[in-house]
C-alpha cells in the first residue's frame, strides 16, 4: 500500500476542486496513483475537467506581430505582475514578435541571436530588460505563420493571445474568429486534432458513470458514443457555436462567408506553469527565530 502524504491531498484537491476526505480516499483506492484517483473522482462527481489543466500561474504577456502574409506570437514571462505591465518590458516582447517575423528563427535558442530594429540581438535586450528591471525575463514560447491566406490576430489584454490562419473572409471576419478562440478555448480545429487519449477518457468515464446510475450494458457504447460526440463538439473549433450568435457553428459562419480556417494558435500566459506560492507569514514567522 503507497503512503498516502498530504501533499498528494492537496494535489489532487487541486486538481479535482472536491473535499479533502473524498480526494484522500480516492487516493488509497488507487493505492497512491494520482492519475486513476482523479479519473475515479471526475466518475463520481460529474466534474467535465480537470482544474489544473486551465491554471496559469506565471507572469508575463503575449506579443503579436503581423507583416503581410507572416506573422507571429510570442509568450514572453517575467517573475511579477508589475515588471509585466512595465512599458519596457512589453516593447522587448513586442521586439521579440517582430524579430521571429523577420529572422524565422528555428527555436527559442536561435531567436537570440536574431537582430531586432534597434540593430542588437534579441538576447542582447533580454538580458538589458532583466538588468533594468530585475527580474528574471524570457521568451517561453512563439509561433510563426507564413501563408497563402490571411492572418488575424486578437490579444485579450496581455493575458490571452490567438492568431488565425485563414483563407476566404475579410479583416472583420478573422477578428471575430480570433476573438471566438479566446473566449471558447478550443483545443484543435476539428475532431481529427484532438489527443486520442482525451477521447478515450471521455468514453471510458461516460461508460463507468453509465454503469453506476444502472443503464443497462446494451446501451452503455450507445452513451459513451454519445458522450464523446458532445466533447468533441465542446472542444473543436468548427463545431462551436459561435460566440456572437450561438444559433450559428464557426463552421456554418465560414460557410456564409466563403472562407474556411487553415490554423490557429492561442497562448495563455503562463499555462501550465505552476507557481511558487510564498507564505510571507511563515518566513516572517523563520525569520523571528533566528
Amino acid at each position: 500500500m503507497a503512503e498516502i502524504t498530504a501533499k498528494m491531498v492537496a494535489e489532487l484537491r487541486e486538481m479535482t476542486g472536491l473535499g479533502m476526505m473524498d480526494c484522500k480516499k480516492a487516493l488509497v483506492e488507487a493505492d497512491g496513483d494520482l492519475k486513476a484517483a482523479e479519473e475515479a473522482l471526475r466518475i463520481k462527481s460529474g466534474n467535465k475537467a480537470s482544474k489544473v489543466a486551465g491554471r496559469t500561474a506565471a507572469e508575463g504577456t503575449v506579443a503579436a506581430f503581423v507583416q503581410g502574409n507572416i506573422g507571429a506570437l510570442a509568450e514572453v514571462n517575467c517573475e511579477t505582475d508589475f515588471v509585466g505591465k512595465d512599458a519596457g518590458f512589453l516593447a522587448f516582447a513586442q521586439a521579440a514578435a517582430e524579430a521571429i517575423v523577420a529572422g524565422n528563427p528555428a527555436d527559442v535558442e536561435a531567436l537570440g541571436a536574431v537582430k531586432t530594429a534597434s540593430g542588437e540581438t534579441v538576447e542582447e535586450l533580454r538580458k538589458a530588460i532583466i538588468a533594468k528591471l530585475g527580474e528574471n525575463i524570457n521568451v517561453r514560447r512563439f509561433v510563426r505563420f507564413e501563408t497563402q491566406g490571411q492572418l488575424a490576430t486578437y490579444l485579450h489584454g496581455s493575458k490571452i493571445g490567438v492568431v488565425v490562419d485563414m483563407t476566404g473572409g475579410d479583416a472583420v471576419l478573422g477578428k471575430d474568429i480570433a476573438m471566438h478562440i479566446a473566449a471558447c478555448k478550443p483545443k484543435s480545429l476539428d475532431a481529427s486534432g484532438v489527443d486520442a487519449e482525451l477521447i478515450a477518457t471521455e468514453r471510458r468515464v461516460a461508460i463507468e458513470r453509465a454503469k453506476e446510475a444502472g443503464k443497462p450494458e446494451a446501451m452503455l457504447e450507445k452513451i459513451a458514443e454519445g458522450t464523446v460526440q458532445k466533447f468533441l463538439k465542446d472542444v473543436t473549433l468548427l463545431s462551436q457555436p459561435f460566440v456572437k450568435d450561438d444559433k450559428l457553428s464557426v463552421e456554418q459562419l465560414l460557410k456564409a462567408n466563403n472562407a474556411s480556417v487553415t490554423a490557429f494558435t492561442m497562448y495563455v500566459v503562463g499555462e501550465g506553469i505552476e507557481k511558487k506560492v510564498v507564505d510571507f507569514a511563515a518566513e516572517v514567522a523563520a525569520a523571528a527565530k533566528v
